[in-house]
């Protein structure tokens, strides 16, 4: 019998010994992480199978652009992982497939996993039908990226909190800069910031349970006119992210002196701003309509989810508890400049933490305790598309936002027509 054997043999029993739930034998449980995220996972799953001998996990690395399309083949194929990192918002099509197991029992039940370790917003993007489908990994979230030079320049020291004084430092700053140079850069072909800007007016972005758009009520309305006004006064330069050859550079140059975007900017822009702007850029968390308090923003980020059809579902419990574990995800946090979705990775008092009070990620702790998850119907990816594609009508075509937003309601409904009928045949 070779050390091997026999260590495996004596963590076997020492287990049967105690009555753990370790396995018996050996078991292969399959992974699926997508991204960057695939590459710097890996030495954590070597603890987790460190931790429990005789479990081996097959990690498999998916490009992003791909992994839409490999979960869904997987699931036709009955070829599904065990455990899958998926952005959250294809959970609820992973629902309505029937394809992923409900978690309430298994979190009842966890000494590492507990809604009250996450974020509210995070934590309810995971909730579809009041169960409970998948844990938060690691979290994402919008917010300014902003020149500190140029808004003291135009008379602000600090970053705006409401919409009026947002509107009034961007044109501060436009009276100040010029004609060929800009507030703000918000790409024509995004629909976040339109999104955004409705979140924080009050909208539901969808209607009667998800089967109609509310984009051309009052709510949604509002947001999107306060965004197609940047535009027309010019504070935002008609421009996709493709017209706009290196957004750090242009940054840096000062074409525009703010920006919406997420957490993995603040490693970009560290390394590509020169050394003498690294000290004049920083982030804030959104302004909004009525204050801070109103200036949402959406919940983002990816989940672990576990596959009904998997074999060894308490091992892979094991795995999605591991990797959720405050210490875990401290640790993958700074092998992949992701935001930890565990509340508790955030506090100062953790070593090597310090989120809480870092110079750039102030803000996104700030952010996080006001976003909005996005509508949990399987469509939305579709709908999101269609957002910014109307948007560009508004923006580049000159067409009224109320014209604009009565079209993307009647294209939504079109969009939405089958869960209807779905809907319909359960009553």
């Amino acid at each position: 019998m070779t050390m091997r054997r026999l260590l495996r043999g004596l963590a076997v029993a020492t287990a049967a010994v105690l009555g753990c739930t370790q396995p018996s034998g050996d078991i292969t449980i399959r992974f699926w992480a997508l991204g960057r995220e695939g590459e710097v996972v890996a030495p954590l799953i070597r603890d987790f199978e460190r931790l429990h001998p005789g479990v081996h996990v097959r990690l498999q690395q998916i490009p992003w652009t791909a992994a839409h399309e490999k979960l869904l083949t997987g699931f036709v194929g009955d070829a599904t992982p065990d455990v899958a990192q998926v952005g959250n918002t294809w959970i609820a099509e992973f629902v309505t497939l029937h394809a992923i197991q409900g978690l309430d029992g298994m979190i009842a039940q966890s000494r590492d996993v507990s809604p009250a370790g996450y974020f509210p917003g995070i934590w309810q993007t995971n909730i579809v039908r009041d169960t409970v489908w998948g844990v938060p990994w690691y979290v994402d979230t919008r917010l300014l990226f902003y020149r500190t030079d140029i808004l003291a320049q135009a008379g602000y020291a600090n970053p705006p909190t409401t919409w009026d004084e947002w509107l009034a430092a961007m044109r501060a700053i436009k009276r100040r800069v010029g004609n060929d140079r800009y507030a703000i850069f918000l790409p024509t072909n995004e629909w976040n910031p339109p999104i955004i800007l409705g979140l924080q007016a009050g909208s539901p972005l969808l209607k009667d349970d998800g089967q109609y758009g509310a984009f051309s009520d009052s709510a949604f309305r509002r947001g999107f006119e306060f965004y197609a006004g940047m535009f027309t006064e010019r504070l935002a330069p008609v421009a996709g992210s493709n017209d706009v050859a290196n957004v750090y550079q242009e940054f840096g140059r000062g074409l525009f002196a703010m920006y919406i975007t997420g957490p993995w900017q603040i490693g970009e822009f560290s390394r590509r701003l020169p050394p003498e702007l690294q000290d004049k850029w920083g982030t804030a968390a959104l302004p909004g309509p009525a204050g801070p308090q109103s200036g949402v923003s959406m919940a983002g980020g990816s989940s672990l989810v576990m596959f009904k059809r998997s074999q060894h579902q308490d091992i892979a419990w094991q795995l999605i508890e591991y990797l959720s574990r405050p210490d875990q995800q401290l640790r993958f946090s700074q092998l992949s400049g992701d935001l930890p979705a565990r509340v508790e990775a955030w506090r100062d008092s953790i070593p090597g933490s310090g989120l809480m009070s870092g110079k750039y990620t102030r803000a996104f702790w700030e952010q996080l305790q006001r976003v909005v998850p996005l509508p949990q119907v399987p469509e939305w990816e579709l709908i999101a598309t269609r957002v910014y594609e109307f948007g560009e009508q508004a923006v580049r075509g000159g067409v009224p936002p109320a014209e604009v937003l009565d079209r993307l309601d009647r294209e939504v409904g079109r969009i939405l027509e089958k869960r209807r009928w779905l809907a319909s045949r359960d009553h």
